[in-house]
């Protein structure tokens, strides 16, 4: 399931409606790489890469804003910052269906984007499947590379180009050491405080309020789970 939050807009690129280059009799032009593609779109790739990495049960996933994803990684990780992607692996309880989801910043993956030459769309399908590797168990941080190579194996299988992890480590032009690049962009485990309750944010499906707890499941006004509980990114 593709959510989109109500306070992204859908042309990530286009200027904000009090901007002095914006014009209400000519609308401007959005950059093609700069658009975010059609949840249909997503929700089909969801679907491969779900299968590709194994991973059984639905996946909600929202794209939202560098201001909400910087609430959610303070919320659930004690990061204060904007990041990419973060996972929420749901609790297996018997009778759900439900992998877990993930939180996507269009913002943060359109700069990504161009800082490595491609479009939005393709960035984005790089996050999901970093998040999905995360709900299906993967943790890079504390494994000896298992991720990273499930995660190079399948890109290439699924046609997309360098990972979040690949692109932690690079070899400079020219040859020389490898150097670590600060790990800023790279979607980290987010985990819930047991003590926390839980935490206001808005749903992509309107100005529905859903309230995210560490372990208890959510619904929309239309009854949709969105499950986002202690995970990771």
């Amino acid at each position: 399931m593709i959510l989109l939050d109500p306070d992204l807009d859908p042309d990530a690129d286009s200027p904000a409606p009090n901007s002095k280059r914006a014009s209400s009799t000519r609308p401007i032009p959005v950059e093609r790489n700069a658009r975010v593609p059609s949840a249909r779109t997503l929700a089909r790739f969801l679907r491969e890469a779900q299968a590709a990495v194994r991973l059984g049960g639905q996946v909600s996933v929202l794209l939202t804003t560098d201001r909400k994803i910087r609430r959610l990684n303070r919320d659930f990780r004690g990061k204060d910052k904007a990041t990419d992607v973060l996972s929420f692996p749901a609790a297996r309880t018997a009778g759900e269906d439900v992998a877990g989801d993930l939180a996507v910043s269009v913002p943060t993956a359109l700069r990504q984007a161009r800082t490595q030459g491609h479009a939005l769309a393709v960035e984005l399908k790089v996050l999901l499947l970093h998040g999905l590797l995360h709900l299906a168990g993967f943790d890079h941080e504390r494994d000896s590379g298992e991720m990273a190579r499930r995660e190079r194996r399948l890109r290439e299988k699924l046609g997309l180009p360098q990972g979040l992890i690949e692109r932690s480590d690079v070899t400079p032009v020219g040859g020389g050491p490898r150097r670590s690049l600060p790990k800023r962009g790279i979607a980290r485990k987010a985990s819930a405080d047991p003590s926390t309750k839980a935490t206001t944010a808005t749903s992509l499906q309107g100005a529905t309020q859903l309230r995210v707890a560490a372990h208890r499941p959510l619904r929309t006004k239309d009854d949709k789970q969105l499950t986002m509980r202690r995970g990771r990114s």
